[in-house]
């Protein structure tokens, strides 16, 4: 009987470190990752790429590098961008439309360019305030947008009768 609860306590320790450790871990990343860009006076797309790649759940990866691949083979970054260009706010704008999947009005789908991108998103409000689509980002101007674009969705999710993370309903 000794051996069994000795087994079964080790075993649970086990489990218990193997499910709950990540997650912490996880968690301290994103924290650091957050804070990293709040404290960021200009993106650049890689950055940009990366942080929004993975909050529309399109790529997760820990390199800068590979997020701007990904988007830049799409087309979701100017035709122009470099991974280590100061982020533009018509160009970001580009980005969320693609990476998230927004529809726009009749000229977005008609040439999905930087330019009606970024009048699609002061349209929905997802870009507030004193504005030019050449103003470079700022790493809380990125967190505000896709926090805007993120809640705007789950918005979108209540109305559509959709479940929402959190909410309980269905």
């Amino acid at each position: 009987m000794k051996v069994f609860f000795s087994f079964f306590f080790v075993n649970f320790i086990f489990f218990f470190c193997f499910f709950t450790i990540p997650g912490v871990l996880s968690a301290q990343s994103t924290a650091d990752e957050i804070e990293t860009l709040l404290n960021t006076g200009v993106v650049t797309y890689a950055q940009a790429a990366r942080f929004m790649l993975e909050a529309s759940e399109k790529l997760v990866t820990a390199s800068s590098q590979e997020a701007f691949q990904y988007a830049f083979e799409r087309k979701w970054l100017p035709k122009k961008a470099s991974a280590g260009d100061s982020a533009r706010l018509d160009g970001i704008s580009l980005l969320f439309m693609r990476s998230f999947d927004l529809k726009g009005g009749i000229f977005y789908s008609m040439i999905r360019n930087p330019h009606y991108a970024y009048r699609e998103m002061v349209h929905r409000n997802a870009i507030q305030g004193r504005a030019d689509p050449a103003m470079k980002v700022s790493g809380e101007r990125l967190l505000f947008i896709t926090g805007r674009i993120l809640s705007q969705q789950g918005d979108t999710a209540a109305l559509a009768g959709e479940p929402v993370m959190g909410s309980g309903k269905k």
